[in-house]
């Protein structure tokens, strides 16, 4: 049965506006066996963004991202203005789904829908995520330290749990590890305990993929062909953890039950008309941490193109006890890892969730180590003597943008006693990158240099390697010392001296057996305008770049702020490898001979390591 149970206000229905993408999937290619996300005109794909939001997990926004269509629209135009971002994470909540048993809330999927329009009309990729935290706000008692959010009442009032507590838990994901009224309940959902419900008996997981079918058929629909085509696909269940081992390893938890139930919502992907779209599968949540290295789905097998291998990063040890600032390269190695795991499930990688706290005064250096890291393997400071084997630029969602930041009103676990209104209003965190003026305008807290950076959006054909040097500065608001990690050798002296202490990026790419439909396109930050950006190319150079040929300077698609730079190559043979440094001259244009010299050079840089 699928009905409406909630009567909230809903908005129309809008038509598409002109930014419904190209569908993205897992590919390999005749020229490159590593599986990677690709648009239906073979263009190797690096998507970008935020999550939005941990508003979803709180009673006052009606477990909704946004509290009306009009505040997703305005965070929206604002992500693609401010950042040039091309993904979202659209969180949404099962218990505002299923309210009652065996019921679809189709007046909250309605509003879903409406709000994930007002990204999908402005160009941007979509990815669905079903997000818990400690499982269910419903386990927690109105005078708890901690909350959560996730399952229903009906299916925490069936299961009969103890009172909960973490007894000394200095943080909320202690949780997972320590309170037994947490572990007990996702422990049931696991094992598909059959509760007893006004529905009749319930399988507690079977009753999860029963709402989660018709839910993405009721989303199916309510899009439309056009934005539906912008959804990427779905992530199941946020963060899992399992609740109890049962004696065995985490591994051998992710064979038992974390792929079986991959498997099953898989299914209910089909049965519900998202075939074609991948499964989001993450790990178990403790994997690649400083805690713990048990799953990554390291024993499951090849799970190959019908999902994506979707993992979280967080510097765990920063977060807790490491006093120590992070540098050039300092998280290459977890990062590497993902794109390793993918590879090895024959897939290709995604991290949904990474940042860092801005109540850390070190936040800047560790979401800008975060982004290096993401955009290469190793360390920048190496990159342009060795830039082969660095591994593909990956895809990635940050936590988050919340428009909302420190002025919630949130009544933690339902007590009017305790009014959350700071920060993300859930559990201590201070995550969003944004937040709104007294005007509503939408403001970074952040250097927008850490957020608003060049990535290589579409490339026709391989990547073959990319690094970008952001000069964000090192404190919060922009505030600090800009300290360049992209540092160009001696050995070439004309690239290192138009690009010293400018924004600049390199990226290398091989011409595809067929020739592409499409141009590269790489985001270029706010601070780069046509006059005074500089590219050195083989498909020609320009200091100052105009609106079309080979090289051309235009707007993102649903923006008339944020830019991208297309670059052409139709006559190009296969196997041609292509490179674009790419520089913001600040106002000083670079002369024609200098440019013709580093032109030169940098045709003999990519013949030495590029070849």
């Amino acid at each position: 049965m699928v009905v409406a149970v909630v009567a909230v206000g809903t908005a129309p229905a809008q038509a598409a506006t002109g930014g419904e993408r190209s569908p993205v999937t897992v590919t390999v290619t005749a020229t490159n066996s590593t599986p990677a996300l690709r648009d239906a005109d073979g263009r190797q794909v690096t998507l970008r963004g935020f999550n939005v939001s941990g508003s979803t997990k709180l009673a006052e926004s009606g477990y909704l991202p946004f509290r009306s269509t009009a505040d997703a629209a305005r965070s929206a135009q604002a992500m693609r203005d401010q950042t040039g971002a091309n993904v979202v994470r659209f969180l949404i909540n099962w218990g505002a789904v299923e309210p009652t048993p065996d019921t679809v809330d189709t007046v909250y999927l309605s509003q879903v829908a409406a709000q994930i329009r007002t990204f999908t009309d402005r160009g941007f990729y979509v990815l669905l995520d079903y997000h818990q935290d400690l499982y269910s706000r419903h386990l927690f008692n109105a005078g708890s330290w901690y909350t959560g959010d996730g399952a229903p009442a009906w299916v925490i009032s069936a299961g009969g749990y103890p009172p909960e507590s973490c007894g000394i838990c200095l943080l909320w994901g202690q949780n997972m590890l320590q309170n037994n009224a947490v572990r007990r309940a996702v422990y049931d959902f696991w094992h598909n305990r059959v509760i007893s419900t006004s529905a009749g008996p319930l399988g507690v997981q079977d009753a999860y993929l029963t709402q989660s079918t018709r839910t993405m058929t009721y989303l199916r629909q309510q899009l439309g062909a056009g934005a539906f085509q912008n959804v990427l696909g779905v992530d199941p269940f946020n963060e899992p953890f399992d609740g109890g081992l049962d004696g065995a390893s985490g591994t051998t938890w992710e064979t038992s039950y974390l792929v079986p139930f991959y498997r099953r919502f898989r299914a209910a992907m089909d049965a519900a008309g998202w075939t074609a779209k991948p499964l989001y599968a993450e790990p178990l949540v403790f994997w690649n941490s400083y805690a713990s290295e048990q799953g990554g789905l390291s024993t499951a097998g090849v799970l190959g193109s019908r999902y994506v291998f979707n993992s979280h990063y967080y510097d765990g040890a920063r977060m807790t006890v490491d006093p120590t600032w992070p540098s050039d390269g300092t998280y290459s190695g977890p990062m590497n890892a993902i794109r390793t795991r993918a590879a090895a499930l024959g897939t290709a990688p995604f991290v949904s969730e990474f940042g860092s706290s801005l109540g850390e005064s070190r936040t800047p250096w560790i979401v800008r180590g975060q982004y290096e890291s993401l955009d290469h393997a190793g360390t920048a400071s190496s990159w342009w003597s060795s830039p082969a084997g660095r591994g593909d630029v990956l895809s990635s969602t940050q936590w988050h943008w919340d428009i909302y930041s420190g002025k919630h009103h949130e009544l933690m676990n339902d007590n009017p006693a305790k009014v959350q209104t700071t920060g993300d209003a859930f559990n201590d965190e201070d995550f969003s990158v944004v937040r709104t003026d007294s005007t509503g305008a939408v403001g970074q807290r952040l250097d927008p240099r850490v957020v608003d950076r060049i990535f290589p959006s579409a490339v026709a054909g391989d990547q073959l390697a990319f690094a970008t040097e952001d000069l964000a500065r090192d404190r919060l608001g922009g505030a600090g010392t800009a300290t360049p990690w992209l540092t160009v050798p001696s050995t070439w002296p004309t690239i290192a001296a138009l690009t010293a202490g400018h924004q600049y990026a390199v990226l290398v790419w091989r011409q595809p057996a067929t020739a592409p439909v499409s141009p590269t396109e790489m985001h270029l930050p706010a601070a780069f305008t046509a006059g005074h950006t500089v590219v050195i190319s083989d498909l020609g150079r320009a200091a100052g770049v105009p609106a079309s040929g080979a090289l051309a300077f235009t707007t993102e698609i649903g923006s008339a702020q944020a830019h991208r730079l297309v670059l052409t190559a139709p006559n190009s043979a296969a196997g041609t490898v292509h490179t674009a440094l790419v520089i913001d001259d600040g106002g000083t244009a670079p002369s024609a001979a200098q440019l013709a010299t580093a032109a030169g050079e940098l045709t003999a840089w990519q013949k030495a390591e590029l070849p």
